[in-house]
């Protein structure tokens, strides 16, 4: 495996470059659902904020996924808090362990090309190096992925719903514009119950597709998660909402986890 050193200087430069390793143009925008989410199923894991659990949920599904013969690919392509000296921590890095794949710089840039130091909003982090994150390359970046020979691409995204990736350009947007079902991965704390509703609401407004809401139990959760989940039910009618408990500490989270049925349209 490639030096941390080696893996972090790779962020402060041009984060197309990883994306556009072929030299080839990117594909012209595709606006028509179906063709957006062929030839494979398309799920993008968003969350109510940040610190939620939306890691453990896509290495969760990536990893029960692949015990049912499915091939998978996961991407998170933007990261921000990445640094060399906390790298075993990093989502990228407990992605690349779920799917049981060496951790080597390439293989870093294949799912993590936009990658960040500051702990921040994506565009504030850009900013604090010096750059910009550009909206179109990164869409262009999961649709290219689409046409992959894998089964199933989980697209996971940074922070919240409403996070902004540039000065005009959210969460929300990216999900809009890749057009495919999403899951939203809520905690269990107090005052989760608000921000999920609020959460989803906006999702309806957008029309986004929400196939699953996920309830990922928090570490200081006031009441069983339980609880949560048939709370939020009652405000949300027909919305398959999933229950996740708080994993003990381990190399391995997601194999721990039980099996989440997420229908994907």
């Amino acid at each position: 495996m490639q030096a941390a050193g080696d893996i972090h200087r790779r962020t402060s430069g041009d984060r197309c470059a990883a994306a556009r390793r072929s030299g080839a143009p990117f594909p012209a925008r595709r606006t028509d659902r179906s063709l957006c989410r062929a030839p494979v199923k398309t799920l993008f894991i968003t969350a109510t904020g940040t610190e939620i659990g939306k890691t453990v949920v896509t290495t969760t599904l990536a990893w029960q996924a692949r015990q049912r013969g499915e091939q998978v690919r996961v991407l998170k392509p933007v990261i921000s808090g990445f640094d060399k000296d906390t790298y075993d921590e990093s989502d990228t890095a407990q992605i690349l362990r779920s799917l049981e794949t060496e951790e080597t710089e390439a293989a870093i840039d294949a799912i993590s090309p936009w990658r960040f130091k500051a702990p921040l909003a994506p565009d504030m982090a850009a900013a604090r190096e010096g750059t910009t994150l550009d909206f179109e390359p990164m869409v262009e970046f999961c649709r290219e992925a689409e046409s992959g020979p894998e089964g199933l691409l989980l697209i996971e995204g940074v922070g919240g719903l409403m996070v902004p990736l540039t000065e005009t350009e959210t969460v929300l947007d990216w999900i809009k514009a890749l057009a495919c079902p999403s899951v939203m991965v809520a905690g269990s704390y107090l005052g989760t119950i608000s921000h999920t509703l609020t959460a989803m609401e906006t999702a309806e407004k957008h029309g986004l597709d929400i196939a699953a809401i996920v309830i990922s139990e928090s570490e200081d959760s006031p009441v069983p998660i339980s609880e949560t989940a048939n709370a939020i039910g009652r405000f949300l009618s027909g919305v398959s909402i999933l229950e996740l408990p708080r994993l003990a500490p381990g190399c391995a989270p997601w194999q721990e986890a039980p099996d989440l049925k997420i229908t994907i349209p």
